[in-house]
């Protein structure tokens, strides 16, 4: 029998509008845990300081807090500590890669390939990539099942292809890409692979060396720990001969007036004073996942979203999307006919359930699939099937809510 991880999430224990909280927008972000918290009092309790910077004892302390995260990091995802840069959030790494490979690397005649799932922080660095640069950027549609259109991938991976840029999971439909098998064919024509795995590091293993990612971005606060750190693998290689994506303290190594030279990876990328707090959050964060397992992730979420889309499909007045699919992680995106995702949102939060209503950062998706938003309910291991009962009642009180009979 699996613990009751809610005796470690004070706030999944609370209420919400006079109910208890039922929590399904962990797409978004997820809550943590005590250890988490703990551990980041008592970075700032005991031994807050600038790190990399001073010699006396708590700027050391410091610097080991931060470059322990680091490793702890690089053994999570199967990688070299000196490929790991920490940024804010997956959103800042993937502007790293496209400002910083993307428009030194990239030229008129170029193409970038992305899929029309990407979430936007995968999508407008690109736009904005091609437009300065000349290089055209092309798009993966879906197949009918949602899963990205095997035609599309055979045809558009040209030897003309630069980048391909490829969420492992989409954040609207819970859809699990074959990012290894993708990578195989980039790396054939040439091209350099960026996966977002905002919505795969915090559910399933993630080896950067088995799926042969040249980039891989992801964000702490979706995987237990605080809002303001995220990562940034690169291989050791691309990273070395790109150029800094900010400039200032710490990612240099001499200064003269008419010139500089850089530090050595990864502070090379890792300019002004590092979020520390968050590091040691980060490190606290992958040591519960680690105890949890990822086999238990995993079979928590494929019941719970079994157990879920079973229960919704009873409902006539419910739209599925993308639920038909095998290859599919904890998030179930729905609409309820006549009724708008953001009054279905706003009933389900007067009954203590929390979910996610709009176009989910993903707008190009919305459109190919006809859509202008939808409701998403996403599951971690905290969750229980009582939170998806709740779920389906609060949903079936809807449309009797908006008197629609």
């Amino acid at each position: 029998m699996d613990k009751n991880f809610l005796n470690d999430f004070p706030i999944l224990r609370s209420q919400m509008n006079g109910h208890p909280l039922a929590y399904l927008d962990n797409s978004a972000t997820t809550q943590k845990p005590e250890s988490v918290v703990r551990s980041i009092c008592g970075y700032y309790g005991g031994c807050n300081a600038n790190p990399h910077r001073g010699v006396y004892e708590l700027s050391v302390k410091a610097t080991q807090v931060y470059e322990n995260a680091r490793r702890k990091v690089a053994e999570f995802i199967n990688a070299r500590p000196q490929e790991i840069i920490f940024t804010k959030n997956a959103t800042e790494s993937l502007n790293l890669v496209a400002y910083s490979y993307g428009l030194t690397n990239l030229h008129a005649g170029d193409e970038i390939l992305i899929t029309i799932a990407e979430h936007h922080s995968n999508l407008v660095p690109w736009q904005r990539v091609a437009q300065m640069t000349g290089a055209t950027l092309n798009y993966i549609y879906l197949a009918a099942d949602g899963n990205l259109s095997a035609d599309d991938i055979t045809t558009k991976l040209t030897k003309r292809t630069k980048i391909l840029a490829v969420t492992q999971i989409s954040n609207v439909l819970g859809l699990i890409n074959d990012v290894k098998t993708l990578a195989a064919k980039a790396h054939e024509v040439g091209a350099v692979v960026v996966v977002d795995g905002a919505q795969s590091v915090p559910h399933i293993p993630v080896d950067v060396q088995n799926i042969d990612a040249d980039f891989l971005a992801f964000s702490g606060h979706k995987m237990l720990s605080p809002m303001g750190i995220g990562v940034l693998y690169g291989k050791r290689r691309l990273l070395d001969e790109m150029p800094p994506f900010l400039s200032g303290g710490d990612m240099i190594e001499y200064v003269e007036e008419q010139s500089t030279t850089y530090a050595e990876l990864p502070q090379k990328f890792e300019a002004g004073t590092q979020n520390v707090g968050g590091a040691a959050g980060l490190t606290a964060a992958i040591d519960y996942l680690r105890g949890v397992g990822f086999e238990t992730i995993e079979r928590i979420e494929r019941d719970l979203t079994t157990f879920a889309i079973a229960e919704l499909k009873r409902l006539p007045y419910v739209d599925l999307y993308g639920c038909d699919a095998a290859n599919k992680v904890g998030i179930i995106t729905f609409n309820v006919k006549d009724v708008h995702p953001h009054d279905v949102a706003t009933i389900l939060d007067a009954q203590g359930v929390a979910i996610r209503a709009g176009h989910h950062c993903a707008q190009p998706l919305m459109k190919f699939l006809g859509l202008n938003s939808t409701c998403r309910a996403s599951f971690y291991f905290y969750n229980t099937r009582r939170d998806v009962e709740r779920l389906i009642e609060a949903i079936q009180q809807v449309r009797s809510v908006m008197k629609i009979f």
